[in-house]
């Protein structure tokens, strides 16, 4: 699991990701936008469409039941940076709805890579799987997204899967975040990224089924950043919403649901069923003109 660190400060968020965040998948730099955050524009609607999606959850909550369910195994859920379970309050209750065995973070605010939350991950993975004897998926967003793939490459035997919403993974800039100069505010209560391991990069894909979640009007992050490498046991998933909506946005749920769903040991890319496909905007829309079309395979969205 991850190291026992050692408290000191981190000078940004940068030397943070270079040891922790960037994940395998080819070079973001491609991009369209290149290391700059998303248009500010998009971050002043964050609040008003993550508050729509949230209204359309609980609108739609007896449509999202019908999804296919599962074996009811453990799933974790980790919050992003600066949220807490609260903000997770209607992912887990919806999935438990589903019959599944949710284990909140319980660690309060997530203020980034602290002794104290590395530790609680290890322990939170360590509970869930020890309680059923069963293996775990883990959702993580946003930040939680890559404590959830650095426990899933330290714990593989532990972990099902992992799904991530809208976690900047492959961030190599702090510029490509609207949330650097806030993460930099907290760095002296960080682990020293020497005590981390080595960058992710350097060591291929995750061991377990990986499902990213992501939404290109991403208003926090570059959405290219929340991209994994596509491969037999690895997606991309594109939703229409808000980074802070993606908890709770009805396209993410339903996808999650349906990735819950699946027999241990059966991993299929997603595909959405009739009635649910406007949910996803079709790959094509970006695809065929983005210069990471080589690294990123098409989301799965539109298939019968």
């Amino acid at each position: 699991m991850f190291h026992t660190p050692r408290l000191a400060h981190v000078p940004s968020v940068d030397g943070w990701t270079h040891r922790l965040g960037r994940d395998s998948g080819g070079s973001i730099d491609r991009g369209p936008g290149g290391h700059r955050a998303p248009p500010t524009r998009l971050l002043a609607l964050e609040p008003s469409r993550a508050g729509a999606e949230l209204a359309t959850f609980v609108a739609v909550l007896p449509l999202l039941e019908l999804a296919p369910r599962g074996d009811g195994h453990p799933v974790v859920v980790l919050p992003g940076f600066m949220a807490s379970d609260l903000t997770t309050t209607a992912l887990r209750q919806y999935l438990r709805s589903l019959g599944y065995r949710v284990h909140p973070w319980g660690l309060g605010t997530n203020v980034g890579p602290t002794a104290e939350a590395l530790a609680g991950c290890v322990d939170l993975l360590e509970r869930a799987h020890d309680r059923d004897g069963r293996t775990v998926t883990i959702i993580g967003w946003s930040l939680g997204g890559i404590y959830a793939r650095q426990m899933a490459r330290d714990a593989p035997d532990l972990v099902r899967q992992v799904i991530t919403l809208g976690s900047p993974f492959q961030l190599a800039k702090g510029s490509q975040t609207h949330a650097s100069w806030l993460f930099s505010r907290y760095s002296h209560l960080h682990v020293d990224p020497s005590s981390l391991p080595e960058p992710q990069a350097s060591r291929g894909s995750l061991p377990v089924p990986t499902t990213a979640i992501y939404t290109r009007t991403d208003g926090i992050v570059r959405w290219h950043t929340c991209l994994t490498a596509a491969g037999p046991t690895a997606e991309n998933i594109e939703v229409r919403g808000s980074h802070c909506g993606l908890g709770h946005n009805v396209g993410a749920l339903w996808a999650v649901a349906d990735r819950l769903a699946q027999r241990e040991g059966q991993w299929a890319p997603f595909r959405a069923g009739p009635g649910w496909r406007r949910l996803f905007p079709p790959a094509a829309s970006w695809r065929a003109s983005s210069p990471l079309v080589g690294i990123v395979a098409p989301h799965h969205g539109e298939g019968g």
